[in-house]
């Protein structure tokens, strides 16, 4: 097994049903990143194999896995998932000026003016926009407030964002805190 799948795992996709009578699947793309799935990409599987795609057909939504060239043997394969590494993400997914990968965001102090709110815990997808989901910080929780709360991730909300220094500056964070 590759050595690239040593840290921790990141879901990305899942293999759904047979389509056609070579071996094609339907590809269930999780990520934000489509051109990390081309065609001798090799990927951690949820059954600890690693498995490599032969073909990809982004428009279709549709995979081959080397190796498999007919219905049965791509039967096998229905509903495995696929992981990838934070360091294949960073190596392989191209980010704007503005955007981050989620899972730096993950740990990343939550302030507004220079009060720590709490640290982001994940970052759900709801409907079209991101959202921090925030575990309230212990000084908050003892003064009466919610275990945690969500911010919308965008203007006006966010006012900037350090991944180095793992902090969110935020503004209007203290109302819907105080509202949940």
């Amino acid at each position: 097994m590759s050595n690239q799948f040593k840290e921790p795992r990141l879901h990305i996709a899942t293999i759904g049903k047979t389509v056609g009578i070579k071996g094609e699947m339907k590809f269930h793309d999780h990520s934000d990143f489509p051109e990390q799935f081309q065609k001798n990409t090799t990927f951690l599987t949820n059954k600890n194999s690693s498995l490599t795609l032969s073909e990809v057909n982004h428009e279709k939504g549709l995979i081959k896995i080397a190796g498999v060239n007919s219905v049965e043997d791509a039967k096998k394969f229905t509903n495995i998932k696929l992981y990838t590494t934070r360091e294949e993400t960073r190596k392989n997914c191209r980010l704007e000026d503005g955007e981050y990968f989620w899972f730096d965001l993950e740990g990343c102090g939550v302030y507004e003016n220079g009060k720590l709110l709490g640290l982001v815990d994940e970052v759900q997808r709801i409907t079209i926009s991101n959202y921090l989901f925030v575990k309230t910080s212990k000084e908050l929780l003892d003064a009466g407030h919610v275990k945690s709360f969500l911010i919308p991730f965008h203007k006006p909300f966010v006012i900037s964002t350090d991944i180095d220094k793992k902090i969110i500056v935020v503004d209007g964070a203290v109302d819907i805190l105080e509202a949940s």
